[in-house]
């Protein structure tokens, strides 16, 4: 995994934000090899790209992973920080969906608690929830 962008951390010495990007996404496989570039790396690179632009890209940085393992529901990212919601979303369009995916990003960077409620969120990313996955507890 590569992290895109630098971040402020937290006392644990990790980013207080993440999103993650699924590289593997829609990939074209042929005698058990990748043929070309994926689904996911095209999103990947046009969310780099927009990226540089965004106010957020020190806070929250962009982050591959080789798998999300939803790869019936290509393409795939989530939004996790420490004390939030974690959500997954699917089904996103690898050449049109990178600046509705950092709407929401923003979105949720300005929620306490993470919820994107679906009336709140891009049409992108109104359909497309894999999973909404509650926050850990802080240890006391």
């Amino acid at each position: 995994m590569t992290a895109v962008n630098n971040s402020p951390t937290s006392n644990f010495g990790v980013s207080s934000h993440t999103l993650f990007v699924c590289k593997t996404c829609a990939s074209v496989w042929q005698d058990g090899k990748r043929l070309g570039e994926s689904g996911g790396e095209k999103l990947l690179k046009q969310l780099q790209d927009l990226s540089e632009n965004w106010e957020l890209r020190d806070q929250f940085p962009i982050q591959q992973v080789e798998c999300m393992s939803a790869c019936n529901r290509s393409c795939v990212v989530a939004f996790a920080a420490q004390g939030k919601i974690t959500y997954l979303f699917g089904d996103l369009a690898s050449d049109t969906s990178a600046s509705a995916v950092l709407d929401c990003a923003t979105q949720y960077h300005s929620k306490p608690d993470g919820l994107l409620p679906w009336s709140e969120r891009p049409e992108a990313l109104k359909k497309g929830v894999l999973a909404k996955i509650p926050p850990i507890p802080e240890l006391k």
